[in-house]
């Protein structure tokens, strides 16, 4: 390339106008400056408006950083396809051309090329602070197109279940541990994770530096990663990097449709609770919809512990169709992606439902959907928030709860309408974490109120929405 990513950005006129001239948004900017590489899909466009030619875009051949944790070693300016540590099989591969070593497990990625292995293996690398739940977090639809990196060092030591999943296969793209897998521990394991992983196809690496890459992550933001782990052992870094770098990101990118059911069906599985098979559930029962972007099963589970008869119906379902189930309440689920995508089809199904005044509750996605719904405007975060130990505030009370979080996307509070509040921030950052419309019965949290970090701190959530459904019908009676 003949002229650096800066320089490029600069003769356009700056981010903004970069970002309005290819139709993506300032954060994916900022990843192109940081990989030093413009996707090639925007090549023509810019080529064009730079008074460019095509190979003045073209990424030099060459990974300009290489990094084993094996060896704690780096070097720069050099491609070292061979240079691995004794024993290493499998590589995780960034796309600022970073590498990391370790041990494969789980499933092998195809061998014939590095474009085959990145449809299974390459995704948003991100971290999670969570000690405990691998499996629910894999499980988690929240983690479509995205390679999860586990910053507590012991992962895979309980095994796994079939209870334990949150839907019917896993959605990450592949994780990332310290310690190599050990046989399973806990009275209620039926399988280890490597076999676990191997069966639904999900590549994992062992034996990383992970503090070094969740650093990496915090200081220089999320960025396409490759995980390759071949059943020949070969392994091309520069091919890795470059596809890696090609890879557009998650701004943009709608992934609801990718997760979520096919068809309408009825839910009426409860809260499972030790030592009995589920919770008790409440005699009076509201019929409410759940608009599935990716739903975790557990938070149907708890819709029904609340005293909800739920109908779960896919993330495209209009407004009208919504109605036509004749609900009490509706719910928007989790999911993935870039809610901004997402909203083109999602908020005017959002928008009838709220004018036909049917109580609304949203979590995650569904919080970030009824914001952009009310008017407000969402943003892609620097790290995001992942883990279980996420403490909330909720302005109202004053309570503090210890909340679980999977997001990499954030409502931008400033941006709310008159007509509706904040009531929940982040004691971490200060960012968004729950609002409410004072004009629709509707209202809406970042975190997820059915993962139980604390344990149960936010299960109350479930019945203030049953409550708000209550409340509307007796209004109208």
């Amino acid at each position: 390339m003949s002229m650096s990513i800066d320089s490029i950005i600069a003769r356009l006129g700056g981010p903004e106008a970069t970002a309005s001239l290819t139709g993506v948004g300032t954060e994916a900017i900022r990843k192109w400056r940081q990989a030093q590489a413009i996707p090639a899909r925007h090549w023509p466009v810019i080529a064009q408006a730079a008074e460019l030619s095509l190979e003045d875009l073209r990424p030099a051949s060459t990974v300009t950083d290489r990094h084993s944790p094996a060896t704690g070693s780096s070097k720069t300016g050099t491609s070292m396809p061979d240079a691995r540590p004794d024993g290493a099989t499998a590589a995780l591969v960034l796309a600022d051309g970073s590498v990391f070593w370790g041990k494969g497990f789980g499933a092998f990625t195809p061998a014939q090329s590095v474009a085959e292995s990145a449809g299974q293996s390459m995704g948003e690398i991100c971290f999670s602070t969570s000690m405990t739940g691998y499996q629910e977090t894999l499980t988690d639809p929240s983690f479509a197109g995205q390679i999860i990196t586990f910053t507590f060092p012991h992962i895979g030591n309980v095994g796994t279940n079939a209870e334990d999943d949150e839907a019917a296969r896993v959605f990450a793209r592949g994780l990332v541990v310290k310690e190599d897998v050990t046989a399973p521990a806990n009275w209620r394991a039926t399988e280890g994770l490597d076999a676990w992983l191997k069966e639904r196809g999900v590549t994992g690496i062992a034996g990383v530096d992970t503090r070094a890459l969740t650093l990496r992550i915090r200081d220089g933001g999320p960025q396409t990663a490759i995980l390759l782990f071949p059943h020949d052992g070969r392994i091309d870094l520069d091919a890795a990097a470059a596809t890696a770098r090609a890879w557009p990101g998650l701004e943009g990118m709608d992934l609801a449709q990718e997760v979520t059911c096919t068809a309408p069906f009825e839910w009426t599985h409860g809260v499972w609770e030790w030592p009995h098979a589920t919770r008790p559930v409440p005699e009076k029962r509201r019929r409410v919809v759940a608009v599935d972007f990716g739903a975790k099963r557990n938070i149907l589970r708890c819709l029904v512990a609340a005293g909800c008869d739920v109908t779960v119906v896919p993330a495209t379902t209009t407004g009208e169709e919504i109605l036509a189930l004749k609900p009490e309440g509706v719910f928007l689920s989790n999911g993935p992606g870039d809610p901004a995508a997402t909203a083109r089809y999602a908020v005017p199904a959002i928008r009838t439902v709220l004018e036909a005044g049917v109580p609304l509750f949203g979590i995650c996605l569904g919080h970030q959907l009824l914001a952009l719904t009310l008017g407000a405007k969402t943003y892609k975060m620097e790290q995001g928030h992942r883990g279980a130990n996420q403490p909330v505030k909720d302005l109202a009370s004053g309570r503090v709860e210890i909340t679980s979080q999977n997001h990499g996307f954030a409502v931008d509070a400033k941006t709310l309408p008159e007509d509706a509040h904040v009531t929940h921030v982040s004691l971490f950052d200060g960012s968004n974490e729950g609002i409410a419309s004072d004009r629709y019965a509707a209202f809406s949290v970042q975190y997820h109120p059915e993962a139980s970090p604390g344990p149960s701190d936010s299960f109350y959530l479930f019945e203030r929405f049953t409550a708000l459904i209550d409340r509307t019908a007796g209004a109208r009676n």
